[in-house]
């Protein structure tokens, strides 16, 4: 019986790395994509790469971008397509440069909530794994707090927390519960 527990700690702990892994070599794979939210479905036509080098040049402008930008590959994200009138999917978009990708998300961020496409209004994120993914997503809400305490919160890779202080010092959070103990002795600062 103890043979067999200590065959079975190993093998979780076996698990677990192999887990972390394949979660890093995801993330690396991701590198160089970005995720576009909210474009109308079967708007990219039969030819998405070079639709989409066009978009981000007309949304970004010809201040950002010299010229229309090299695209490897652009998808939809592999679900089922949604009924009509019902939320888009998600289109995924490898760039060609890390440098471009890196641009595009930079000034993305600078005019989030004021990118549009034929009046729809679209966002521009880094596309992640997704674990990635569903760490980020929980601290949505502690973010907006934050946003509304007039801070500046970003996400460090895989999921972190970083803000810029009032004082101009930098904090960092590991863990959801931290920011939110942070939000709350900064909400009764500010009261």
């Amino acid at each position: 019986m103890l043979a067999l527990e200590a065959t079975c700690t190993a093998l979780l702990d076996s698990n677990a790395k192999l887990l972390a892994k394949v979660s890093d070599l995801e993330s690396c794979s991701c590198h160089n994509n970005v995720r576009i939210i909210g474009l109308p479905e079967s708007t990219e036509g039969p030819r998405p790469s070079s639709f989409f080098s066009q978009l981000l040049f007309d949304v970004l402008g010809k201040d950002v971008l010299s010229s229309p930008p090299e695209i490897d590959r652009a998808h939809r994200v592999l679900i089922g397509k949604p009924a009509a009138g019902a939320k888009p999917r998600a289109v995924i978009i490898r760039m060609h440069h890390y440098q471009q990708k890196e641009l595009i998300i930079r000034e993305a961020r600078a005019k989030r909530g004021k990118l549009m496409f034929q009046g729809s209004p679209i966002t521009i994120y880094e596309d992640c794994a997704p674990e990635v993914m569903v760490q980020r997503s929980k601290y949505r809400q502690v973010m907006t707090e934050l946003y509304n305490l007039g801070l500046r919160p970003s996400l460090l890779f895989p999921a972190r927390l970083s803000i810029r202080t009032r004082d101009g010092n930098r904090r960092s959070f590991s863990s959801v519960s931290e920011a939110e103990e942070y939000v709350a002795s900064a909400w009764t600062d500010s009261t």
